[in-house]
Formats: C-alpha cells, sequence, structure tokens
C-alpha cells in the first residue's frame, strides 16, 4: 500500500498588522533557506527538511504555524505573468472601519497572492494574477462587485529588477 501524500500548507486570509512575533532558531533557518525558492523535486518538504536537519512533517507544521499567524502568506511558486498569463498590481481605497472585511474578501481569491495596507487614500494594495487577461479582468470586476469599491488596476509595464529577501539570524 502507497503512502499517503503529505497535506501541504493552504494560503489563509491574513489579518493585516500582525503583532511582532518570536521565531525559533529552526524557524529563521527554514525562512533563510527558502525565502528565496523552494526545491523544484518531487519531495520539496522532505528535501527542506533534509537541508536543515528537521523532518518533513515539522517543516509542514512549522509553514502551517507560520501562515496561521501571519507571518508568511503562503507557499508556492512566484510565476513571470507575461510568460504564463496576465497580472496587474491593483489597489482599492478603502474606509479604515471597512479594511479589514474587504482585506478578507480579497485575500480569499485564489488569483491574489498577498494583499497589504498602506498609509494612502488608496489604503489596500494587493496583485492579481490570472491565466489570461480575460480571467484577470472578470476576477477584477467580481471584487469591484464584491467589494463595493472600485479597483485601481496598475499593470506593470516594464521588469527593472524583482529580487527580495530579509536575513532573519538565529
Amino acid at each position: 500500500m502507497a503512502n499517503p501524500a503529505p497535506t501541504y500548507p493552504q494560503s489563509q486570509p491574513l489579518t493585516l498588522n500582525p503583532a511582532p512575533v518570536d521565531l525559533n532558531d529552526l524557524e529563521k533557518r527554514l525562512l533563510n533557506e527558502y525565502q528565496k525558492g523552494l526545491p523544484l523535486t518531487p519531495t520539496p518538504y522532505a528535501d527542506m527538511a533534509k537541508t536543515i536537519g528537521t523532518s518533513e512533517a515539522l517543516v509542514l507544521k512549522i509553514l502551517t504555524r507560520l501562515q496561521e499567524i501571519g507571518v508568511i502568506s503562503r507557499v508556492g511558486p512566484v510565476f513571470k505573468p507575461k510568460k504564463i498569463g496576465a497580472s496587474t498590481l491593483a489597489a482599492i481605497a478603502v474606509p479604515a472601519e471597512e479594511l479589514e472585511a474587504v482585506a478578507a474578501i480579497i485575500s480569499a481569491y485564489a488569483e491574489v497572492n498577498h494583499n497589504y495596507e498602506r498609509e494612502d487614500d488608496y489604503n489596500l494594495w494587493f496583485v492579481v494574477t490570472a491565466p489570461d487577461q480575460a480571467r484577470l479582468d472578470a476576477v477584477l470586476a467580481q471584487m469591484e462587485q464584491q467589494t463595493g469599491y472600485p479597483v485601481l488596476k496598475l499593470p506593470l509595464m516594464k521588469q527593472f529588477h524583482i529580487d527580495l529577501g530579509f536575513p532573519l539570524w538565529c
């Protein structure tokens, strides 16, 4: 009988402005090693575990916990949208008292990989990615209908640099 497939962490809506979190050395090491890329293998979580000297089950437990407390938003690939579909940076101007509720609506879309608050009239910013322009337009229209607010669309014209990582010292 085959071993059951492991359960992988799923994206969860985030709470805006989470309180500072104390991370243990293993959590910091996991984030340091893999914040800019995961192994492209049939067993990425087992391979991650081997690299940092722990078990696959513990890696999955850590990643799930970090998502639940809002340290990470998702675990998965980031694709170049123009190569595989369509995307846009988007923003909504939301009254402060509705921000959490509207952010939860936006975060529930599978097409949104991150969502954050900014100090501006347009205070909720997010990136929407879809397989094609028609789906992207449909998702943006649904968001407007569901939230009751117009979405400002800021599509990428030319990419100059993308490479973000933060060292977390153990």
